[in-house]
């Protein structure tokens, strides 16, 4: 059986030999060689069109405005004085991030861009079987994080695979972050909520 079948169920498919409707709850897998012909699969499986046209451009949209915001901040608020946005509650600091996200991990360059890299390219082999749109949406967004924050990796002091990160956002009492963060913690939160509500990347939902 098929995880598409083990979660939306199959046409029922009476048995002559033994009882007709009390069999109506099982799931009768398509097999055989016939079974390519019956469409039991494709019926069923709630697919649509792929989505991978809406993965990358979220992912081109937030790469993009994580990459501005970073040029922008360097060039114009790096080795001066924060601007306040709201009194101490929120300012706006460059600094020079070397860690993960929100500044964890800082003797761990090397193995976050390593981690970044696998990300995305787990990502790019997903989209293949990507017909869900609001997964769609939740990928781009850490497709698009991760190319943000492994872009600085890269090309940023003080080395390959070692350069820091730009941080600018410094909300009172919390780690700075930038933009690129802030797509990947809300399409980890966007993932969490499709897997609490059973919804998988290719479309199927599970009914248990």
């Amino acid at each position: 059986m098929t995880e598409a079948e083990r979660i939306i169920g199959t046409p029922d498919i009476p048995d002559a030999s033994g009882p007709g409707p009390e069999q109506s709850d099982e799931r009768v897998p398509a097999e055989g060689p016939g079974a390519a012909g019956t469409g039991a699969v494709t019926a069923e499986r709630p697919r649509g069109k792929r989505r991978i046209a809406v993965l990358f451009a979220v992912a081109v949209f937030a790469y993009a405005l994580d990459l501005v915001s970073k040029l922008v901040v360097v060039a114009r608020l790096e080795h001066h004085t924060p601007i306040r946005i709201i009194g101490d509650w929120l300012k706006l600091e460059a600094i020079r991030n070397p860690g993960a996200a929100f500044g964890f991990g800082e003797a761990f360059t090397v193995i976050f861009t390593m981690i970044a890299a696998t990300v995305i390219v787990v990502i790019a082999r997903l989209a293949r079987k990507l017909y869900s749109l609001p997964w769609a949406i939740a990928l781009g967004l850490l497709l698009g994080g991760a190319l943000g924050n492994l872009t600085d990796r890269i090309f940023r002091s003080p080395g390959v695979f070692q350069g820091a990160v730009v941080d600018f956002i410094a909300p009172k009492g919390f780690a700075v972050f930038n933009l690129a963060d802030s797509a990947i913690v809300c399409g980890g939160a966007l993932i969490v909520l499709l897997s609490f509500r059973g919804l998988d990347p290719d479309g199927t939902i599970h009914k248990d």
